[in-house]
């Protein structure tokens, strides 16, 4: 069952879920301007806590949030000369989280670059020995959320990298009502779960070790739904070599 934020009427929403597992009257969160907000900022930090589960669990999968109005790629200028970008947000203000593929423009088609690691990669010398190899790039460095490209660009390109990225979740606002966690219903419990754990352990509620363990079980079951996504992925055997010397 999927959730909105708050639903005075049903009784349904993320906050009287909360309302009722700490044990305080209906209303005595959503008709307290301080207490919604401490419960808005707790469930915003419920998402980043649900994303970073997602991501560690989700194999080659992205998770995204379903609030977003965009997919979660971006484009950025190519410029003569510059082989370092630099991605912070997104189009629209967000955090990116992690880059997860790159992409160059070249002759209308978008060929995807293969990442290379500057610290073990013999390749990684194309980019670190201080050369500056003019043409079209093929692979590139990732630090942090920086990439530089294994060779200079020769021209400008508009829109000349597209980037595939992870990036933070559409939080709440105190005043949101009908807006919903942008995940799948079936977690939505996580929501009010989290928050309710972190005030019943703050304030040692009695009920702190049953909301612990329902939370418990909720991130298991999140973790292993993310794992079973991977349903198109090919299993592949590594073989790790050891010398005998």
């Amino acid at each position: 069952m999927s959730l909105q934020f708050s639903d005075t009427t049903t009784l349904k929403g993320l906050v009287q879920m909360y309302e009722r597992e700490i044990g305080v009257t209906r209303g005595a969160v959503s008709g307290n301007t301080t207490l919604l907000k401490e419960f808005t900022a707790d469930v915003n930090l419920a998402i980043d806590d649900y994303i970073g589960m997602a991501i560690q669990s989700s194999g080659m999968w992205k998770i995204d949030d379903s609030n977003h109005t965009d997919y979660p790629e971006i484009y950025t200028d190519i410029e003569s000369g510059q082989r370092d970008y630099t991605f912070i947000t997104d189009e629209n203000g967000n955090n990116i989280l992690d880059i997860y593929r790159v992409y160059y423009l070249n002759g209308g088609i978008y060929s995807l670059l293969s990442p290379i690691d500057t610290d073990t990669e013999r390749e990684a010398s194309d980019i670190s020995n201080g050369s500056s190899t003019e043409g079209v790039p093929d692979s590139y460095d990732k630090t942090a959320n920086a990439i530089r490209l294994n060779r200079t660009p020769p021209t400008n390109v508009t829109d000349g990298l597209k980037v595939s990225i992870n990036r933070e979740g559409s939080y709440f606002e105190y005043s949101d009502t009908s807006k919903k966690p942008g995940f799948p219903g079936v977690h939505h419990k996580y929501f009010y779960l989290k928050p309710a754990n972190d005030y019943a352990r703050r304030n040692t509620l009695t009920s702190y070790p049953r909301i612990e363990g329902e939370l418990m079980k909720t991130e298991r079951e999140i973790k292993e739904y993310f794992n079973r996504r991977a349903k198109d992925e090919r299993p592949e055997l590594r073989i790790n070599r050891e010398s005998s010397r």
